[in-house]
């Protein structure tokens, strides 16, 4: 095993430890007599509930957290899906995905369902059953090309591009991302914006993001390298690492 292999093991491990460390230890003190199926119930609602306290007081940082924790994964899963050993896992592409997601598409979502919410429900009273149809289509038509095209600018700075070439491939990617959002995104969120309450919206689509990323993956294996970057971590309608699977589509 070489030194790469040993780092990224024991990374994914150390990782790995601490999560499940932090959800299964979330009763500790107070689950001494639990039967087994008590602990099934028990702790995945502590969980919850210790999330949605965290979600109140901290929304902002909760859900950038939430998005660099959905990213990383997102990108772990997509260079393995391409066919990567465990050494050979790019660890800074990891880290721009980790960032995109916490600086970027975690604080940017909660402001934008926010702002959509209160757009239909305060200034349009848009609050009928079917309101969420043109929530969806607003989505699709303004979000999607906004985070789209700040996602390759942050990746794009990151990489120390130039913003010759970070405008250059907004504009190639811009249309094609939109199209391959609409494999998935716009009934993902007829859920999203029919069922699922505001301050939940993010966490349930960094959840579909897992998902699509690995099928935006698998489709893009064995393509170029130097598109295989952007693979990683999708968003609200289509994603920035999956333009070379749009536009082969």
């Amino acid at each position: 095993m070489d030194a790469n292999a040993i780092i990224n093991t024991s990374l994914i491990l150390a990782v790995a430890i601490l999560a499940l460390s932090k959800l299964t230890l979330v009763d500790y003190g107070i689950m001494r007599g639990w039967t087994p199926s008590e602990m099934a119930v028990r702790i995945p609602v502590d969980n919850w509930l210790g999330y949605s306290e965290i979600l109140d007081s901290a929304p902002v940082y909760t859900k950038a957290a939430t998005s660099a924790t959905v990213y990383t994964i997102g990108d772990f899963l997509a260079q393995r899906t391409e066919g990567k050993e465990v050494g050979e896992l790019d660890r800074m592409r990891i880290a721009r995905s980790l960032i995109a997601g916490l600086i970027g598409h975690g604080p940017m979502s909660h402001i934008w369902y926010n702002v959509s919410e209160g757009l239909f429900e305060n200034i349009l009273h848009w609050t009928a059953w079917w309101s969420f149809f043109p929530k969806v289509a607003v989505d699709q038509l303004a979000w999607t090309p906004l985070w789209n095209n700040t996602y390759i600018l942050l990746l794009g700075l990151m990489k120390r591009e130039t913003l010759e070439k970070i405008w250059k491939d907004m504009k190639r990617t811009t249309i094609p991302l939109m199209v391959s959002g609409l494999k998935l995104w716009p009934l993902a969120h007829c859920i999203t914006y029919g069922l699922i309450p505001v301050e939940n919206r993010l966490l349930w689509v960094d959840m579909v993001e897992i998902v699509w990323v690995t099928i935006l993956a698998t489709q893009a294996a064995g393509g170029p390298e130097d598109d295989n970057d952007s693979a990683a971590a999708v968003e609200v309608g289509g994603d920035v690492e999956g333009a070379k699977v749009a536009q082969k589509a």
